[in-house]
């Protein structure tokens, strides 16, 4: 490899099924074979300090700041990284298609419909950046416990895991699909090793 190469790996998919998890996971594969490597995140958290409705009460605006924060962190990471590395790596935890699948699972919680004007916006705006160089989508396990903090709308859990991969359907986007199962999860992160490590920049064993 002659040239520097940024690599961009998202994850999308409902709340509480491993997102964070599982990019904290290829985190620390990576950090352990030296590759530059910066995650975004915490997005939900921060659009309640601002403060934004979220989860089933999302609205244009608050799913247009999550979108481009998004984005934006996106950049600032890559910038913030090692450029004379041979691979750098973004991980979004929360892709930016993630949140037009909340703010729709959002409108039909409520029975709402968009305006025409709204809907296309936000659209192009989940589709402004370039497309990752792997997509992940988590699947919604319904019997796997979910820890009694979370005082989550069941109903709203499974429309956003309906409308992520309806989406991805829709948008033909490419993705691979990871369960609540750990041999899936293994699966994902060795999908992304294999992605950014080659001969010249990954010489150490698996940490």
């Amino acid at each position: 490899m002659t040239r520097t190469q940024l690599i961009r790996i998202g994850v999308m998919g409902t709340h509480s099924t491993g997102k964070t998890l599982l990019m904290r996971r290829i985190e620390m594969e990576l950090r352990g074979r030296d590759i530059p490597v910066a995650r975004t995140g915490s997005l939900g958290r921060r659009a309640a300090l601002v403060p934004l409705p979220k989860m089933h009460r999302h609205t244009t605006d608050s799913t247009r700041w999550v979108m481009a924060t998004g984005i934006a962190d996106e950049i600032a990471a890559a910038a913030r990284l090692d450029a004379d590395a041979p691979v750098r790596v973004v991980l979004a935890d929360r892709a930016g298609w993630d949140a037009l699948a909340y703010h729709r699972a959002a409108l039909e919680w409520r029975g709402e419909t968009p305006m025409r004007t709204e809907r296309e916006a936000l659209h192009r705006l989940a589709g402004a950046q370039d497309p990752y160089d792997l997509l992940f989508a988590t699947v919604l396990d319904p019997d796997m416990p979910i820890a009694p903090k979370h005082d989550y709308d069941e109903r709203y859990r499974k429309l956003v895991d309906r409308h992520t991969h309806a989406l991805l359907r829709d948008e033909n986007l490419r993705y691979v699909r990871v369960t609540g199962h750990e041999d899936s999860k293994e699966l994902a992160i060795e999908h992304a090793l294999q992605l950014c490590c080659t001969d010249l920049c990954c010489t150490e064993e698996p940490v």
